[in-house]
């Protein structure tokens, strides 16, 4: 089955997204910082600051995103609940990510946001629960051998 190493290359790459995505925006805030830049009157240290602090939430949540994924991998079992949920927002984010990047950073950055969106995608579709039998149908019908299937009549005979 392909369900746990998925779930491991999706932990993986989640987790180093979680850096990469806090690394950068701590670089920028620092370099904002450093370079006593502003942009539209808006104060230095406040861009400062909300660049690493939106770099830290941001990558805490891909952080929390691959937490999940490496609990699907080890335990082998659905995601359920609220991890359910934080995989499909995840999956929602890199569609728009891929969005963006393929118009302002080009189309490699998009394969890999689209790569990581259609793995995100697998994770969940190969955990998808199976339906149980519909409780309509009856399991043993009364009066009968348990549910053996039926035989068909026998051929009309050529006479």
């Amino acid at each position: 089955m392909v369900r746990r190493p998925v779930a491991w290359v999706v932990a993986v790459v989640l987790f180093g997204e979680a850096f990469g995505i806090a690394a950068v925006n701590w670089f920028l805030g620092v370099v904002v910082d450093r370079q006593d830049m502003s942009l539209a009157g808006l104060d230095p240290d406040v861009m400062s600051t909300s660049s690493k602090i939106g770099g830290v939430v941001f990558g805490l949540y891909f952080a929390f995103c691959g937490l999940v994924a490496l609990l699907v991998a080890l335990r082998n079992r659905p995601p359920a609940g609220f991890g359910r949920i934080l995989l499909i927002s995840a999956a929602v984010v890199h569609g728009l990510l891929g969005a963006f990047a393929w118009g302002l950073l080009g189309w490699p950055q998009f394969l890999f946001m689209v790569v990581v969106l259609a793995l995100i995608v697998l994770l969940l579709m190969t955990y998808d629960r199976r339906p149980g039998p519909v409780a309509d149908e009856p399991q043993d019908a009364p009066g009968g051998d348990g549910g053996s299937p039926v035989t068909p009549p026998p051929a009309p005979s050529a006479s």
